[in-house]
C-alpha cells in the first residue's frame, strides 16, 4: 500500500483565490490538511510502503514574500513525521519559488543515491524504483521541457521557450485563448526526447520482468483525465511510449485542482487527484491506494473518491 497527495500549495497566507478569481484556496489550512493526512497514514496497518506527493507542495505566493524555504521546511517537516519515504514530483510551483539547480539540494531531491538498473538522462529529475517483487514506480519530470526554474541563457530554456512561442503566439505565455493546442501554456511543461528514450528503456525493462508499473508526474498526460489545458505539453509522445509496452497498469498526476479519471483504449487507469489548496478545512484530499495481482484500490478521503482499477 502508499499513500497519495497532490497540490498542497502551503503558503503563511490568508485564503485567495486562484487566477480566474473563483476558485478559493485555503493557503494556510492546507498545511492542517497535510499533517492530517501524515497522521492517518501514520496509523495504516499493516504499515505503507511510500508516499507519492505528486508536485506543488508550496505555492508560488511564498517567492514574493520571501518565506519559500520556511514553507518548505513545513511541508517537508510534517512529511517526515512518517516512517517511510516520500517520492516527489517537482510542479510548476516548486519551479515559482526555486531554481531547478536549488531543488536538487532540498528534501523535494527524493531520487535515491546509487545504482539504478537504467540511470536516468543528465540532469532531468526522472528516477523509478522498486520495493515489491514485480512492482516498480517511474517518476516523470514533466517540466524536462519549460522555461520554468531553468536559466534564460541556458540550452534547455532556449528550446523550451522556441517551442512555447511556436505554440502559442499570446503576449501572456500563461493563456491558452485561441490556441489550437491549449496545454502550450508557460505554467505547463514537457518531457524531452532524451527522458522519453529513457522511460522506452524502463518499460521494457518491466516488461521483460512481467513487472506492473505505476507511472507519477505532475502534469497530467491523457485529456479524459483532465481539461484540455492541465496537460503536458507533448502528453500524446509519453502516451505513445507508455502504449507500445504491456507493463503500465497507472499513471498518477496533479496540477488540476478538480481531479480527474479514465480508463484508456489501452486499459491504463489515468488518476489527477484533486488539489489539498482547494479543499475546504473541514474535509481533505489525499488517498491510500492497496495493491493486489490484478487490481488497485483506491481508498479515498474527503474530495477523493474511491476507486478500484483493475489490470
Amino acid at each position: 500500500a502508499f499513500g497519495v497527495i497532490a497540490d498542497i500549495q502551503y503558503a503563511d497566507a490568508e485564503d485567495g483565490y486562484d487566477f480566474g478569481g473563483y476558485r478559493r484556496r485555503y493557503y494556510r489550512q492546507s498545511l492542517s490538511l497535510l499533517r492530517d493526512a501524515v497522521e492517518a497514514w501514520a496509523a495504516e496497518e499493516p504499515p505503507l510502503a511510500f508516499v507519492l506527493q505528486l508536485g506543488d507542495s508550496i505555492d508560488g505566493l511564498n517567492a514574493h514574500r520571501g518565506e519559500a524555504e520556511g514553507a518548505l521546511e513545513q511541508v517537508l517537516a510534517a512529511l517526515g513525521q512518517l516512517p517511510v519515504p516520500v517520492h516527489h514530483a517537482w510542479g510548476n510551483h516548486e519551479f515559482y519559488n526555486f531554481s531547478r539547480a536549488c531543488l536538487t539540494h532540498t528534501g523535494l531531491n527524493s531520487r535515491p543515491a546509487g545504482a539504478m538498473a537504467i540511470p536516468p538522462p543528465g540532469e532531468c529529475q526522472a528516477y523509478h524504483f522498486s520495493l515489491a517483487v514485480r512492482f516498480r514506480v517511474i517518476v516523470l519530470d514533466a517540466y524536462d521541457l519549460s522555461i520554468l526554474g531553468r536559466e534564460p541563457d541556458s540550452p534547455r530554456y532556449q528550446e523550451s521557450l522556441q517551442l512555447l512561442r511556436e505554440k502559442n503566439p499570446n503576449d501572456n505565455l500563461n493563456s491558452p485563448a485561441g490556441l489550437k493546442e491549449p496545454q502550450f501554456v508557460e505554467f505547463n511543461g514537457g518531457f524531452s526526447q532524451a527522458q522519453l528514450d529513457w522511460f522506452d528503456e524502463v518499460l521494457k525493462f518491466s516488461d521483460e520482468n512481467q513487472e506492473k508499473v505505476v507511472v507519477m508526474g505532475h502534469l497530467p498526460i491523457h485529456p479524459d483525465a483532465s481539461d484540455r489545458v492541465c496537460l503536458a505539453w507533448n502528453y500524446k509522445d509519453a502516451l505513445s511510449v507508455i502504449h507500445s509496452h504491456h507493463c503500465v497498469v497507472c499513471v498518477l498526476a496533479g496540477h488540476l485542482h478538480d481531479g480527474g479519471y479514465c480508463l484508456d483504449s489501452h486499459g491504463v487507469h489515468h488518476l489527477t487527484l484533486e488539489g489539498v489548496i482547494e479543499t475546504p478545512p473541514e474535509s481533505n484530499a489525499f488517498g491510500t491506494v492497496y495493491v493486489y495481482e490484478d487490481k488497485m484500490i483506491l481508498k479515498g478521503r474527503g474530495r477523493i473518491s474511491d476507486r478500484v482499477m483493475h489490470f
